[in-house]
């Protein structure tokens, strides 16, 4: 069994089957299911189930995907460290993150790490929960997660650092009146056409305590995408409400953005194993802190949040 055998196995569990993740690997697929099947054959188990055309995780096989993961990780981390013992100069971070976080700080973050680490990848994967974002970081499929959530997050396995807290607005179409430019009560929010998210957000709980509320809201759209409401809204089909860093984007856009009273907030942060992350993902760890230090400067905010270790979700 080698580090190759392995990386093809998670291929095919990433990819969904064989043909996928030959074409990701550049691979023909009767190499891929050649190596696997030596995998199969060392190990003496089978690692899928072969349903026609397509491949099914055996107990096994899905026991198998969070140690795969961590040799995989081991060996990157050795690559890494040898390539950077003149300094950091080449490497990639895997990183999964959710829509919100994802525009600000995000942003943020990769630009000032790009200008330290410019030869160092960063590849930023999708999650639309805190839950998805946790469980990708446990598994090992990244090293670093970036969520946002009503409360602080607290995980007793991973290391939790707190970035910024982002209150949310309304984002109203171009045009749009009111009596006061930068404020909205949760009151006035009945009356309006929204576009929402699916159940389960931040943004979705305030919607729907205003409809428990006897307020006369009518949803003009539900939509997955968070990434397709500012378009929605943009277009006029309806109001949003939205964490504060969509503002730049929204107001830029010729959208109409106001504090939502009594306030809410997103509250944002990184989480990551606590050891064996590769030199990369240590330095975007490390820039990541120097956000949060800044931020809480700005704010005049102390270190009271802590790291977040040591508590139970």
């Amino acid at each position: 069994m080698d580090a190759r055998q392995l990386s093809y196995f998670l291929a095919v569990v990433d990819h969904g089957g064989f043909g996928r993740a030959a074409e990701h690997l550049h691979l023909a697929q009767p190499s891929l299911s050649q190596s696997i099947g030596g995998l199969e054959r060392e190990l003496g188990v089978d690692l899928f189930h072969r349903v026609g055309r397509g491949v099914v995780l055996t107990d096994t096989g899905a026991r198998l995907i969070e140690p795969a993961r961590q040799v995989v990780r081991d060996l990157e981390v050795v690559r890494d460290t040898a390539r950077s013992a003149n300094g950091l100069r080449r490497g990639r971070v895997d990183l999964v993150s959710m829509p919100s976080p994802g525009i600000e700080p995000l942003t943020t973050l990769m630009a000032a790490f790009a200008g330290e680490y410019p030869l160092v990848t960063v590849n930023a994967a999708g999650a639309f929960t805190p839950e998805e974002v946790v469980g990708q970081v446990r598994s090992g499929a990244a090293e670093i997660g970036l969520l946002g959530s009503a409360g602080h997050t607290r995980t007793a396995d991973l290391r939790v650092l707190p970035l910024e807290d982002q209150p949310l607005v309304l984002v109203s179409p171009p045009g749009t009146d009111g009596p006061d430019p930068d404020r909205i009560a949760r009151a006035d929010l009945a009356g309006l056409r929204l576009v929402a998210s699916q159940r389960g957000s931040l943004m979705r709980q305030l919607v729907d305590d205003v409809l428990a509320g006897g307020g006369d809201v009518h949803l003009a759209a539900e939509v997955d995408h968070r990434t397709s409401i500012l378009p929605l809204v943009l277009s006029g089909l309806g109001h949003a409400v939205l964490p504060s860093s969509w503002t730049t984007m929204a107001t830029r856009l010729g959208a109409r953005v106001r504090l939502i009273e009594p306030v809410s907030h997103l509250r944002v942060a990184i989480v990551s194993r606590a050891s064996r992350l590769t030199p990369a993902a240590r330095a975007f760890v490390g820039a990541a802190e120097r956000y949060a230090q800044e931020h809480a400067q700005e704010h005049g905010q102390g270190d009271g949040h802590g790291d977040g270790q040591g508590h139970q979700a």
